[in-house]
């Protein structure tokens, strides 16, 4: 049986699941039940009790990030690669500003960067986790699926109590985050040869493979700009449509 705090360097191959195989699906519905059971806790909270949970959940992912590299130093497999400087990895600098700053201007954009860049992204984490290499009864996966789940979970509850309305034209919110984000990122890859945010260079077929083939590297990049506005701008959609019935079911109303 492999030892349950072993690092992906020590699996051996063939000792994961297939994404969409059983043992995935049952990870997913584990995922479902968990956060169903917070949502409907939530629901049900008084304002002071909502505000908890919504504080609890940042300070959750902050031990959890402390937790893995107590794991990783204790395994001597502590490397730069595990930094959270991914875009999952980005909700430890967001959810935290989301839940404590005191201008309540200041949590909503916090709170819809979640909502719009985050969220969306820990879905597609969840769909196609890349740590699936792991047995299911692993730190690293379980860690995987957990961290992700909250990533999903607390923009939903933004949602849900109403303290997000997203906006098309709150677009800038996204934009102004990943330019004072990304930034910084860059620099870090390019000291340290990583590849945080596939800024350094694209990933072999991927959309920004192919933006790189007539592009270049770092032209690319410019593509790769253009797509995560248009894809921001996509997502805000439903949003839009939401907002736009409920302005014409209050003009029936009226």
């Amino acid at each position: 049986m492999i030892p349950f705090f072993t690092y992906q360097d020590d699996i051996p191959k063939g000792s994961g699941y297939q994404i969409f195989s059983a043992t995935h699906f049952f990870c997913l519905a584990a995922v479902g039940a968990v956060m169903a059971v917070i949502a409907v806790i939530f629901i049900r909270c008084r304002e002071k009790g909502r505000d908890r949970i919504l504080k609890e959940i940042p300070i959750f992912l902050l031990c959890m990030e402390a937790s893995k590299w107590i794991v990783l130093f204790s395994i001597h497999k502590a490397n730069i690669g595990m930094l959270p400087l991914h875009l999952c990895g980005l909700a430890v600098y967001d959810f935290v500003p989301a839940s404590f700053l005191p201008s309540k201007k200041a949590r909503a954009f916090f709170g819809e960067v979640a909502v719009i860049l985050l969220g969306p992204g820990s879905v597609f984490a969840l769909l196609l986790p890349d740590w699936s290499f792991y047995p299911v009864w692993n730190f690293f996966n379980i860690y995987g699926y957990i961290w992700h789940e909250l990533l999903l979970l607390y923009p939903l509850l933004l949602l849900i109590d109403r303290r997000v309305k997203p906006r098309i034209f709150h677009l800038w919110y996204e934009i102004v985050f990943l330019a004072v984000i990304v930034p910084p990122i860059f620099i870090f890859d390019k000291k340290f040869d990583c590849n945080y945010l596939f800024i350094n260079w694209p990933d072999e077929g991927t959309p920004l493979s192919w933006m790189a083939s007539f592009m270049g590297v770092p032209g690319y990049l410019i593509g790769y700009a253009v797509m995560a506005v248009s894809v921001m701008a996509l997502i805000y959609v439903p949003f839009e449509i939401a907002a736009g019935i409920s302005r014409k079911h209050m003009e029936i109303q009226k």
